[in-house]
């Protein structure tokens, strides 16, 4: 304990706990322990909307299952048509499980073009390995993306989770220790995609198909873990997010408070300087 941390003046005077006349020791005394809530579901609630925002389990499944497909079946028998057949059926019928479930399909969806922008390419080039070159093109973008955007003041991880925390781009001029998580998060991605992409490329060129795509599916998982775990740890940190949303609604609020206030006042007025019925006119 500091000296701030000490009564200075009555150190010595016994004191009650529900003593008006002097600060409420046992507030102060709670006030950590409310801090560590408020940093435990500032944290909770972080984690849950990564979990949403990047798909969750499903969604890493989803990632990897057809190029899983792909690889195993071009390794059993070096059929490049089959291979597609197989990556491109699983990617279709995970879009198909989550439509009967009623569950979003937009990471499924990015599976089914991320896959027949894949067979499209192996296919026109008739090599196998060109089934993968859309996606490390992809990667290579996004990790730029993720770095200029940064660099430009406005990380796309932050344009990204914006709508999600319900803040949009508010931090960018309201919450300055937040832009600061999302420019490390941001950066992290970035970073972590080129590493991916600094591994992938000269495969590319040098290994054969089975090579990469085994390559390919082991660092589908760990390097994307990685970079929203980093990007937990610096948003659970930050500065909780405004939510402009609820910011909208107590103004709308307030401003139909403020016309019904208006409204009754008129009425009020009204009413005081109209003369009694009958007052005018003599008996």
């Amino acid at each position: 304990m500091t000296s701030l941390d000490k009564p200075t003046s009555d150190t010595d005077q016994p004191h009650r706990p529900d003593d008006p006349s002097r600060p409420d020791k046992g507030r102060h005394a709670a006030r950590p322990h409310g801090e560590g809530e408020q940093s435990a579901a500032t944290k909770a609630v972080t984690e849950a909307v990564l979990f949403e925002a990047f798909g969750g389990v499903r969604g890493m499944v989803e990632t990897v299952l057809p190029g899983l497909l792909f690889v195993t079946v071009f390794t059993i028998n070096k059929d490049l048509k089959a291979s597609a057949i197989a990556a491109l059926a699983v990617s279709l019928l995970l879009v198909v499980v989550r439509l009967i479930r009623r569950d979003t399909v937009k990471h499924a969806f990015s599976g089914v073009f991320g896959v027949a922008f894949g067979v499209l390419f192996a296919r026109m080039t008739g090599d196998a390995k060109d089934f993968y070159l859309p996606g490390m093109l992809y990667t290579l973008g996004l990790a730029l993306a993720y770095i200029v955007t940064t660099l430009a003041g406005a990380p796309l991880i932050g344009v990204v989770l914006g709508p999600v925390f319900k803040e949009n781009l508010s931090w960018r001029t309201r919450n300055p220790g937040r832009k600061k998580a999302y420019a490390k998060a941001s950066y992290a991605w970035g970073f972590i995609l080129l590493a991916k992409c600094a591994i992938l490329f000269p495969l590319y060129w040098w290994a054969d198909t089975t090579q990469l795509g085994w390559v390919l599916v082991a660092l589908k998982i760990p390097p994307f873990l990685l970079a929203v775990y980093l990007t937990w740890i610096f948003l659970a940190k930050a500065p909780p997010p405004i939510d402009v949303f609820a910011e909208m609604e107590a103004r709308e609020e307030a401003e139909k408070a403020r016309k019904a206030a208006a409204a009754d006042e008129a009425v009020s007025g009204e009413a005081a300087v109209r003369p009694p019925g009958g007052a005018g006119h003599e008996g």
